[in-house]
């Protein structure tokens, strides 16, 4: 089993940038957790470094993640520059990155691209949590928090950023996407299921189960409480 940490930039006292009251911590957080939700549908095991509005220090990160045998750190954060100016997205990977961290980061980088935002290319830096970490890591900019475009971008686009961070993890560990069934969606798509009765008896329900599968339909129970 694949297992990853991630790590949602700044929090609690340490808002990172903000813009008109929106604060980095926040889309860092809600958007990260979305991703490790969707992967943990998959299997995937994903230790998070917070999951509340609490700052954690530098150090308290890179220690999180040293402690852990991890396949990949991934940590996830929103830019910022002056108002209005700059826009896009960009993926961060080690001075001395490992070709794991930068298939990755190219990988995450051409998701983001492919949801609208400007592409500004994966770069390298020395950034704490790219230099002090054991695992390949990637730093992700998820668009500028202070460029009203890349917010509306953010916003309606949400699920589709998080399926491309996703889908472009899963490839990285070689893990087909699965749809869920919970929502009857996948890769966007609307699937439409169709009810053969319903009964207040299970015995005549499993009969027209068995009925419709004889038949050559694919069926199953469904339990629904009034």
């Amino acid at each position: 089993m694949a297992r990853l940490c991630f790590d949602y930039g700044h929090g609690g006292s340490y808002p990172g940038a903000v813009y008109k009251g929106r604060k980095e911590s926040e889309d860092n957080l809600s958007i990260g957790m979305e991703v490790a939700k969707e992967l943990r549908r998959h299997g995937i095991e994903i230790d998070e470094i917070r999951t509340t509005d609490v700052a954690v220090s530098l150090k308290q990160r890179s220690e999180f993640e040293n402690k852990g045998n991890y396949d990949y750190f991934i940590s996830f954060h929103r830019n910022a520059f002056k108002p209005e100016v700059a826009t896009g997205a960009e993926t961060f990977v080690y001075t001395k990155a490992s070709a794991k961290s930068k298939v990755l980061a190219e990988k995450i980088q051409n998701a983001l691209v492919g949801v609208g935002f400007i592409n500004r290319g994966v770069k390298t830096a020395s950034f704490h949590v790219l230099r002090e970490i054991k695992a390949p890591a990637v730093l992700v900019e998820m668009g500028f928090i202070d460029n009203t475009k890349d917010n509306n971008l953010f916003d309606s686009k949400r699920k589709e950023i998080v399926m491309g961070i996703t889908k472009a993890i899963l490839a990285q560990l070689r893990i087909s996407y699965k749809e869920d069934l919970a929502t009857g969606k996948t890769d966007g798509q609307v699937l439409y299921r169709v009810m053969a009765g319903s009964y207040g008896v299970r015995d005549n329900a499993e009969k027209q189960v068995q009925r419709l599968k004889t038949a050559g339909f694919d069926a199953t129970i469904m339990v629904f409480n009034r």
